[in-house]
């Protein structure tokens, strides 16, 4: 969840770092810090709590030239955001500085250990520093940094991405990596360490990408990996091809508002880059033979947050189309309730960043017990995909804003696509219905730019409701799961309390909370519930609600009962989700707009969540 750059080479590690951070302000941006090594062997180290804006602040004037340093950009784990808790951390002795990502679990147990035997005083409530000060003890017994960092490593449980710099070896950098993304950017003028590609792509497009349990010592001109028995491993370079340009706002006043409307873009190229001329779907590098489906009696579709979100819809898209039980679980529970798993099962993940560790702690307990797994990620070459059986790529570009929207949208093409693949290999879809669908399908970018032309009649809506402090969501059949969505989106960036619901549900308690004003906001797209949808707005305008409706074109009898009505175009009742969730997402952003609150740095979340 934190951000961590790193810089050994030829040039002054300051600024690249810095620049870096501001890559990864995303990840976290609690407080940042930096720790240089200066060829006088000296351990220059400065941290504030806030944005890295502060950090800035804090140095400017001042001379930290440096060829080799460290930074991190915090999303607070373990103690409150303050100065003294952002990282580098450092050992007692002050020659050995630390950045790190993820969780120590043991790390009282070692803390208790270093303070009794080792006379060690901390400074902060991380575990960080209790791991900055046990490579301290181990570089004093082996007087070698990296043989430090291995045999530390040995004593730690838990998850790492790790950045270590020592005073004394000013001519390395070592890094490890458990459970945490860590990648090495091999630089024409210096090599980099980074937690996200996004740091380090305007030096250097070519990266390794470290695996589990492994560590690397990085110079300026050299890099080598070594694996969980210190032995070198060699590694193939991973070659970096989106451009550096997707990852800028391009004039937008925020990334998410943007990333709204790479929409179109997102999914025509998710679905264009997976069919062929003939408009048969092509899922290269997954191999799911008809043999393979058939022997499925079961799916799981298993994500956090917005993921599981597009796996809701998943569940609907492969149940009608592949006639095969579905299950959709939260990846935080799943593994706990030792779920009935074995080699008839097919197992998909999704994750647009492929580092959500609860997701990644799903997919090896369902390998474990012998299921297929096939992920659904929009990282290449990230710890998901690398670890599954079969991977289908999204191709929505790097997505910065911490609430996805893009991402979402290219997964639920995904879940179409995977859905029809397996239906036309069972041969229970037929060439009409394939047909419809891919039509439908193929459709949608246009449909959707309609709806973003729109936008201002969103906001002016938006502009009106702002003040709202509770919001319901209602929705019958796969509306209730784009419902599910639409209110994640709104509490995620304007922190209003909302709460989703199928509509059905209301009377079965949910409608005692409806009263003058509470504002409700309806979709109502499917053809064959929509009376009784008008029947659910009925009961709560009886209430007083304030309903605002999301409809199909022509289906104007909703206006009769909505004070305010988005319409999107026509489109068959099984894709709508791929349209109404965007009049949501622009709703969720101008009411954000709107309280002030930061967008795309919403308080107390992260993008990439690489802790349990």
């Amino acid at each position: 969840m934190c951000g961590i750059v790193g810089y050994i080479g030829e040039e002054n590690a300051t600024g690249i770092i810095i620049e870096g951070l501001k890559k990864l302000e995303y990840r976290g941006y609690d407080s940042s810090g930096i720790a240089l090594c200066t060829k006088e062997n000296k351990l220059l180290v400065r941290k504030k709590k806030g944005r890295i804006a502060n950090l800035e602040k804090m140095i400017k004037g001042e001379d930290l030239t440096a060829n080799l340093g460290i930074g991190h950009t915090r999303w607070a784990t373990h103690g409150a955001p303050s100065d003294v808790n952002a990282h580098p951390h450092t050992d007692m002795s002050g020659k050995i500085a630390v950045v790190h990502n993820g969780i120590i679990e043991n790390f009282m147990e070692l803390k208790k250990e270093l303070t009794e035997k080792h006379g060690v005083e901390f400074k902060s409530e991380t575990d960080t520093e209790v791991v900055a000060n046990l490579i301290g003890v181990c570089y004093e017994e082996e007087k070698d940094l990296e043989a430090a960092v291995y045999k530390a490593l040995k004593r730690v449980r838990g998850s790492y991405g790790l950045g270590v710099v020592c005073a004394d070896e000013p001519d390395k950098l070592v890094a490890a990596r458990k459970d945490s993304p860590l990648i090495i950017g091999l630089g024409k003028r210096g090599n980099f360490i980074a937690s996200d590609i996004p740091a380090v792509l305007k030096y250097c497009r070519q990266i390794y990408l470290l695996e589990n349990n492994e560590m690397a010592v990085i110079k300026e001109n050299d890099v080598k990996i070594y694996d969980a028995d210190h032995k070198e491993v060699q590694r193939e370079v991973f070659n970096v091809t989106w451009d550096a340009d997707a990852a800028e706002k391009e004039g937008y006043e925020h990334f998410m508002l943007k990333e709204i409307h790479e929409q179109p873009d997102g999914i025509r190229d998710t679905l264009v880059r997976r069919m062929d001329d003939d408009g048969e779907i092509v899922l290269d590098g997954i191999n799911l033979t008809k043999e393979d489906i058939e022997n499925f009696d079961k799916v799981y579709i298993v994500a956090c947050g917005t993921a599981y979100h597009a796996g809701l819809i998943g569940k609907y898209a492969i149940e009608k189309l592949a006639k095969i039980s579905v299950e959709v679980d939260v990846a935080s529970e799943f593994r706990y309730r030792d779920p009935f798993i074995d080699d008839k099962t097919l197992f998909i993940a999704i994750s647009q960043s492929g580092e959500t560790l609860d997701t990644l702690a799903a997919l090896r307990e369902a390998k474990k017990k012998g299921a297929r797994v096939l992920s659904v990620v929009n990282v290449v070459g990230s710890s998901v995909a690398r670890e599954s059986d079969d991977v289908f790529y999204t191709w929505a570009g790097p997505e910065i804003a911490v609430a996805s929207t893009k991402a979402y949208t290219t997964q639920l093409v995904c879940m179409y696509m995977i859905g029809l693949y397996m239906g036309r290999k069972k041969g229970i879809v037929s060439d009409e219905t394939y047909r419809k669908y891919i039509d439908e399908l193929m459709a949608v970018p246009e449909k959707v730019s309609k709806i973003l032309d729109q936008e201002e009649k969103i906001a002016d809506i938006a502009k009106k409701l702002y003040t709202k402090n509770g919001v319901f969501y209602i929705g019958r059949g796969i509306d209730s799961a784009v419902s599910y969505e639409g209110s994640l989106k709104l509490k995620e960036i304007s922190y209003i309390n909302s709460f989703a619901i199928a509509a059905g549900e209301l009377k079965h308690g949910t409608i005692a909370l409806i009263e003058q004003g509470t504002l409700v906001i309806a979709i109502a797209t499917q053809d064959k519930l929509f009376e009784k949808m008008l029947s659910n707005i009925k009961e709560v305008k009886a209430r007083g609600a304030f309903v605002m409706a999301v409809a199909k074109e022509g289906n104007t009898a909703i206006e009769e009962e909505s004070n305010e009505v988005i319409y999107i175009p026509q489109c068959m009742d099984e894709i709508t989700p791929l349209l109404s969730i965007v009049p949501l997402q622009l709703f969720a952003y101008y009411v954000a707009r709107n309280r002030g609150c930061d967008i795309d740095k919403p308080k107390n979340l992260a993008k990439s969540v690489t802790v349990e």
